[in-house]
């Protein structure tokens, strides 16, 4: 009898890690599709959104398939067109954030940082009209992830990004940005991407904020050496 009950019990783990290691195979493949297609694609951006949300149906009961699902919807909100599909999107996103809340029974870092981007994303459909509310809301939350993990890249990706895109008049642009985006590349470079539970999305992008960094201050540097040497 007791060998019965231990050989169901073999089984029954065996059986479990392989729907988890089904799902986080299925989850990767999906976000990495979804990753690495260009961002003007709306078409193909949309579909594979579309696949992870399938994904979060079928694995109702796993918070990281509900997470993904919010980021991918987050992210394509950016590329949509009106502002009226672009709201209701970050409105999906943020309901499979909370699912993804629910099913952790609690708050980390991850999720805090997600509801920044949100917040963010908030913003970018009518920045005149929301910085106030939603810039409070984006930076409580990274204060809140900071808080619980100062050693998430995600955290500086995300202010990085903030500051890039905030007039230099009101302490934005390029170089003040850099710090952020030169921090989250390292603390990128720490992180490693075989398990989904373990979130580790924002290199690709924060790769490419570097780039535009370095593309304007390096032209910048040239626009004041002709100056200067036009002044001579």
């Amino acid at each position: 009898m007791t060998r019965f009950f231990l050989t169901l019990l073999c089984a029954a783990l065996i059986t479990t890690s392989g729907y988890a290691q089904d799902m986080n195979t299925v989850l990767k493949n999906t976000f990495t599709n979804f990753d690495t297609t260009r961002y003007e694609d709306v078409e193909a951006k949309t579909a594979i959104s579309n696949r992870m949300g399938l994904i979060a149906k079928k694995w109702k009961d796993d918070w990281a398939a509900h997470y993904y699902n919010a980021y991918t919807k987050a992210q394509l909100s950016y590329i949509l067109e009106g502002m009226e599909k672009k709201d209701a999107m970050i409105d999906e996103a943020e309901t499979e954030l909370q699912e993804a809340i629910a099913l952790l029974g609690e708050e980390t870092d991850e999720t805090y940082v997600l509801k920044a981007m949100l917040a963010q994303a908030r913003m970018s459909v009518d920045g005149k009209n929301r910085w106030q509310k939603y810039g409070k809301i984006f930076g409580e939350n990274l204060d809140k992830a900071k808080e619980l993990n100062k050693d998430n890249p995600r955290v500086y990706h995300l202010k990085g990004s903030s500051v890039f895109f905030t007039p230099k008049m009101f302490g934005g642009g390029a170089k003040n940005a850099k710090p952020y985006f030169e921090k989250a590349s390292e603390l990128f470079a720490m992180e490693n991407d075989s398990d989904m539970k373990d979130p580790f999305w924002g290199k690709r992008a924060n790769d490419w904020f570097l780039m535009q960094v370095e593309q304007q201050l390096a032209k910048k540097n040239k626009d004041d050496k002709t100056e200067e040497e036009d002044g001579k």
